[in-house]
C-alpha cells in the first residue's frame, strides 16, 4: 500500500504544516471534554497508525479515539489528506537535529542512519508514504538539513552530496521495511518463520531435486557467505526474528561499504585537486 502525500489543498496543508495561520477557534459545547486542537488530532492519528496500521486510519477512527465525531475534526483539519501530511511531518520531530562533534565524519553519519532506522521501525506506516512527492513540512526539512550538514563534513562536492542523500534514505528505508515486516509476519500470516521455512524447504527439496545444479551461485553463497541457521544464530534469551537479525546485519554491512566508498571518493577528489593545482603551477612556470 503506497500513499501519496500532498493530495489536499496546497495552501491549507502548508499553512497547517508551518503553522502559518492561527488555528480555527474551537467550538464550545456542553460537558468537560477538552478542546480539540490540530496537535491533539495529529497525535491521535499517529497513535491509530502506529497501533493499527495505515489501513485503519480514517477521520472517524481518529474522532473515536478522541471521543469526538469525525465532523468535529474538520473544524481544525480539512480532511484525511491534510491529516496525513501533518502526521508524517509531526513524527519526524522525534529525530535529532544535531550530533556530537567528531574528528571522524563517519561517526555522526552512522549514528544518524541508526536513529532513522529505529524511527521507521517505530512508525512503519511512514514507509508507505511515497517519496515521489515530499510533504514539505518543517520537521521533514530539519531531518534533511541534518543529513546534508553531516555529509558536508566529508568535504565532497555538493553535486555528490545531493546524490548521497538519495542513496542513504533508500538504504535505511529498505532495511527498516524488512525489520518491520519481520516483526509482523507471524501475526499477519498465522505461521512462524520456522514453520514457514520448514514447510517450503521440504517441498522445494522434493519438487526441485536439481536445485543445486540449476543455481550454483546461490548455493555457493549459502555455503560460503551465509550466517548460522536461525536456531544457532539466536542466543537462549534472544527473541529477535531471524529475518530482522539478517536485515539489521545487512544494514550494518551495507552502510559500512557505502561509507568506505565515500572515503574513496574523498581520496580521489583530493588527488584530483592536487593534480589540478600542480598543472596550474606548471603552466605558470612555463609562462
Amino acid at each position: 500500500m503506497v500513499v501519496f502525500a500532498g493530495q489536499g489543498d496546497a495552501r491549507r496543508s502548508l499553512s497547517l504544516l508551518w503553522r502559518a495561520e492561527a488555528a480555527a477557534p474551537p467550538r464550545g459545547g456542553p460537558g468537560p471534554k477538552p478542546r480539540l486542537s490540530v496537535d491533539a488530532i495529529v497525535a491521535a492519528a499517529v497513535a491509530v497508525a502506529d497501533e493499527e496500521g495505515m489501513a485503519a486510519l480514517s477521520m472517524r477512527a481518529v474522532g473515536d479515539r478522541l471521543g469526538r465525531t469525525a465532523m468535529a475534526l474538520y473544524t481544525h483539519v480539512p480532511g484525511k489528506s491534510e491529516l496525513l501530511d501533518l502526521m508524517y511531518d509531526a513524527v519526524h520531530a522525534e529525530l535529532p537535529s544535531a550530533y556530537p562533534e567528531s574528528a571522524d565524519w563517519r561517526v555522526p553519519l552512522t549514528a544518524w542512519a541508526g536513529e532513522v532506522l529505529e524511527f521507521y521501525v517505530r512508525h512503519p506506516w511512514v514507509l508507505q508514504v511515497s517519496q515521489a512527492r515530499p510533504v514539505l513540512g518543517p520537521h521533514e526539512y530539519a531531518n534533511l538539513d541534518t543529513l546534508v550538514r553531516l555529509l558536508g563534513a566529508t568535504g565532497l562536492a555538493a553535486r555528490t552530496v545531493r546524490r548521497l542523500v538519495g542513496t542513504l534514505f533508500p538504504l535505511v528505508q529498505g532495511s527498516a521495511r524488512t525489520v518491520a515486516d519481520a516483526r509482523r509476519a507471524a501475526t499477519a500470516t498465522g505461521s512462524s518463520d520456522e514453520e514457514w521455512w520448514a514447510a517450503r524447504s521440504a517441498a522445494l527439496t522434493e519438487l526441485v531435486p536439481d536445485f543445486a545444479e540449476r543455481f550454483p551461485a546461490v548455493i555457493g553463497l549459502e555455503r560460503d557467505g551465509a550466517p548460522p541457521e536461525p536456531a544457532a544464530a539466536m542466543g537462549p534469551d534472544d527473541g529477535m526474528p531471524y529475518p530482522e537479525r539478517e536485515a539489521r546485519e545487512t544494514f550494518r554491512v551495507g552502510l559500512g561499504v557505502l561509507l568506505d566508498g565515500m572515503d574513496a571518493a574523498r581520496a580521489a577528489a583530493r588527488r584530483d585537486g592536487r593534480a589540478a593545482q600542480g598543472d596550474g603551477q606548471a603552466a605558470q612556470g612555463d609562462a
